[in-house]
């Protein structure tokens, strides 16, 4: 029945490719194409959609044991197809928001935090990584990512070309694009002397001048083009095996894990919202809240100051 719906998502997504996130258009498909396949067993026509159909799709999402967080990006792209496609936003309709506020009281708004990679863990990763080539790329990595705060796919975006070595050792590198900045304007990012050894040593060992800065290292020792973002957390995990982190540690480990564990750590270090805020690109306070919430920053006496 949807057959022409599956088309026109088919045609909308080649026409936004390059204009969105690769992330953004993956999930636009792959919510949109669930959400069609209910319409298809349901008998009723998916784009455009009626509220009543979407929040029903909702509702029933709702017991398969996801998270509200996934919910609301299934809601989203819903959304943001039919937009996207000059059709009316049917989830502004007031059932699919009721729909939306009953999953909410019923399931919460928490969302299960990556475990924090704050400088103690990092520690015990970085003394687990070997001095082979992978080992070096290992603890490049962990540096790097801990240092700049950055999230995994624009880590695995960086290129070799775009880094500049100061006299004094300390690596720059330009990020040309972020999640914050679709437009492309570009943010240096600057690192500490320990990163940017780290960061030169993969580099010389692997005999790498241009492409992509962080790459796989097939078991052959053969250095691919690059990294998929999806690999940082894998790698993260089998260096906190190879730690010998606790299996429930490592479960909890992805590729946000240092963006959170450096962001607690500068909040006990005495940094300030908007300091921790620009060095991750965080745009949103609430999101960084969320990260930190649960650190215990010491309380210092206004008397003493110590």
């Amino acid at each position: 029945m949807n057959d022409t719906s599956f088309e026109k998502l088919r045609v909308l997504i080649e026409h936004i490719e390059d204009a969105y996130a690769p992330n953004t258009i993956r999930a636009y498909r792959k919510d949109m194409e669930e959400f069609i396949n209910y319409c298809d067993t349901v008998g009723a026509c998916a784009l455009p959609a009626q509220p009543e159909l979407i929040a029903e799709f909702l509702m029933t999402t709702s017991k398969l044991g996801i998270k509200t967080s996934t919910i609301r990006r299934k809601n989203s792209s819903i959304s943001a197809v039919h937009r996207l496609s000059n059709l009316p936003d049917p989830t502004k309709h007031s059932e699919v928001k009721l729909a939306l506020r009953k999953i909410h009281r019923a399931l919460g708004r928490r969302f299960d935090q990556a475990y924090p990679i704050t400088r103690p863990v990092l520690e015990k990763l970085l003394a687990a990584c070997a001095n082979d080539i992978r080992g070096k790329r290992n603890r490049a990595l962990l540096l790097f990512a801990y240092d700049s705060m950055r999230r995994r796919s624009e880590i695995v975006s960086l290129r070799i070309e775009d880094i500049a070595w100061g006299s004094e050792g300390c690596v720059s590198i330009l990020l040309r694009k972020s999640k914050t900045d679709q437009l492309g304007s570009g943010q240096w990012i600057h690192l500490g002397i320990g990163a940017s050894y780290a960061v030169k040593d993969w580099l010389d060992s692997a005999r790498l001048d241009a492409g992509f800065l962080f790459r796989a290292v097939l078991p052959s020792g053969e250095i691919t083009e690059g990294l998929g973002d999806g690999q940082v957390g894998r790698i993260l995990k089998s260096i906190g095996r190879k730690a010998k982190l606790n299996e429930d540690v490592v479960a909890g480990i992805s590729g946000h894990s240092m963006r959170v564990g450096s962001a607690q750590d500068m909040l006990v270090q005495g940094a300030s919202l908007p300091q921790i805020m620009v060095k991750g690109g965080w745009a949103k306070t609430d999101t960084v809240m969320r990260y930190v919430e649960r650190v215990r920053v010491p309380v210092f006496s206004m008397a003493t100051g110590a």
